[in-house]
């Protein structure tokens, strides 16, 4: 696998909410950081936030508009889509991933958080109207 193919990989089963499949991926010292929250060290401690993301969230869509690698540097664009049942929000990220001899050792996102925080009120918006019974509007479909 290319390097491209093991972030992409990665993605889709963090997509299927498969944390084991995407742990095959991660190498023993991997760190996982959303900046500027602090990194999650090795590979237990990245496990312990991707099942508790899985646990408390039920949908997550990567939607990668641009993916380059430079040696064993993959650069992502994308919108990410988090979900936690009738609450959605969708933000733009921009990732860097490292692998090293066929495994990812760094995955680093960088978001908005303004962007974030506007997403998860829309979302919010969307909780509420589900509650008092209106239609939700309808999602776009994928490209």
């Amino acid at each position: 696998m290319t390097e491209i193919q093991i972030v992409t990989d990665f993605l889709s089963a963090l997509e299927d909410l498969d944390v084991d499949r995407a742990l095959s991926h991660a190498a023993p010292g991997m760190v996982y950081q959303n900046v500027p929250l602090p990194p999650a060290r090795g590979l237990p401690a990245v496990e312990k936030t991707l099942r508790s993301m899985t646990r408390y969230g039920t949908g997550f869509e990567a939607r990668v508009h641009n993916i380059a690698a430079n040696g064993p540097v993959v650069l992502t664009e994308r919108t990410d889509v988090l979900e936690c049942k009738a609450w959605r929000a969708e933000f733009w990220v921009c990732g860097t991933f490292e692998v090293h001899d066929g495994r990812i050792t760094l995955w680093r996102d960088y978001f908005d958080w303004t962007t974030f925080l506007a997403a998860s009120a829309k979302g919010l918006g969307g909780v509420l109207r589900s509650a008092l019974g209106a239609r939700p509007r309808p999602r776009p479909t994928p490209r």
